[in-house]
């Protein structure tokens, strides 16, 4: 069953049970696939439902980090709520030992010898990691490995 049919079908289901909160937030979720197909004049396929929330969860983080300093904790739940929802539909995370293992094996890949070569094992490791692992992140742990 494809992402969208699944979230479909669990948007239905919500609705039934008359879940109020739930339903909003696929609601939201729905529009942003639907929004990016009438942009771009394309049907998503599930890679790139992957990639669109990735962007929803990482702005719901920095949501959340921005309610909870100003002291809105009614809308950080809010927000974490929908991050939890979000992240039924993506895929499994990477440990960090994964993470790590694959980022040696895509400097040794592209021959990585400098911060020069950051952009060619980001690149390669983008497809491989997107929303099983904080991109940032990987960043970071790339940068030390080549320094």
């Amino acid at each position: 069953m494809s992402l969208k049919t699944r979230l479909q079908e669990d948007l239905k289901t919500a609705m039934r049970a008359q879940d109020k909160a739930t339903v909003g937030a696929m609601r939201l979720m729905m529009s942003a696939i639907k929004q990016k197909e009438v942009d771009e004049r394309i049907e998503l396929d599930d890679e790139a439902i992957i990639v669109l929330f990735d962007k929803l969860v990482k702005q719901r983080r920095e949501s959340i980090e921005q309610f909870q300093t100003a002291g809105r904790e009614d809308l950080a739940a809010k927000e974490a709520f929908e991050l939890d929802l979000l992240r039924r539909y993506m895929p499994e995370p990477l440990s960090a030992a994964e993470i790590a293992r694959m980022i040696d094996e895509q400097v040794a890949a592209v021959g990585a010898t400098s911060m020069k070569d950051m952009g060619l094992v980001m690149a390669a490791l983008k497809p491989l990691l997107q929303g099983r692992a904080d991109m940032s992140a990987v960043s970071r742990l790339i940068k030390e490995k080549l320094q």
